[in-house]
């Protein structure tokens, strides 16, 4: 029988500082899943078009770095040794959308946004406050998060323009794997939250996609 290993106070930080400067840093790692623009034959997209959809990649990239926030605070508060390890998984998964939609801005000649160190931070420190209180309302967070992002992902198919196969087969992928971990979180345990606790979410979440899609 595999034993759980225990980590000291010290390792904990290092661990999360880990997490952080992988996820804030420029992309340098492996991906588990190739992108799924990779079999995807580039366009030519006006400057407008180019500019929209770098903006719109951008926000997608930032709620992949608020994930990346979310499921580690989570981890780190979370009592039960599955649901750490479901938040740790999470966030594995997640590393292939932060580097599909990196990749993509740098194509579309931008960059990613210069407010993802506050989202990051403030995201970690929502998902550890999550922990804190029960796995069930960690795990009822995560359903209602993904379930947001979807919605998102859903606004922003149907902006880009057809013709860019490539964002919109990332998008795609996205949001088949988001739904998933929705179902996946409910299925564990997650609370279900009253629709205004997710109304208070969407507010915060448009307060994100604002700011982000130019800076």
């Amino acid at each position: 029988m595999s034993q759980q290993r225990h980590y000291s106070p010290l390792d904990q930080v290092l661990i999360q500082a880990d997490a952080a400067l992988r996820t804030l840093l420029p992309f340098t790692g492996h991906t588990t899943r190739p992108s799924p623009a990779k079999l995807k034959d580039e366009t030519l997209l006006s400057d407008q078009e180019s500019r929209h959809v770098a903006g719109l990649m951008r926000i997608n990239h930032t709620g992949e770095v608020c994930a990346q926030g979310l499921y580690q605070g989570q981890a780190l508060t979370a009592r039960l040794p599955h649901v750490r390890q479901a938040m740790e998984h999470a966030a594995d998964e997640e590393i292939d959308h932060l580097a599909w939609c990196e990749q993509r801005i740098r194509e579309l000649g931008s960059r990613p946004s210069l407010l993802n160190p506050i989202f990051y931070g403030l995201s970690f420190g929502i998902g550890a406050t999550a922990g804190l209180i029960s796995d069930r309302v960690s795990l009822g967070f995560v359903a209602a998060t993904e379930d947001q992002v979807c919605k998102h992902l859903d606004h922003h198919l149907s902006q880009i323009p057809v013709t860019d196969e490539k964002s919109r087969a990332i998008l795609e992928q996205m949001r088949v794997d988001e739904a998933q971990h929705s179902t996946t979180a409910l299925n564990a345990g997650g609370l279900r939250f009253p629709a205004p606790v997710k109304m208070g979410m969407s507010l915060l979440s448009k307060v994100m996609t604002f700011s982000t899609y130019r800076i």
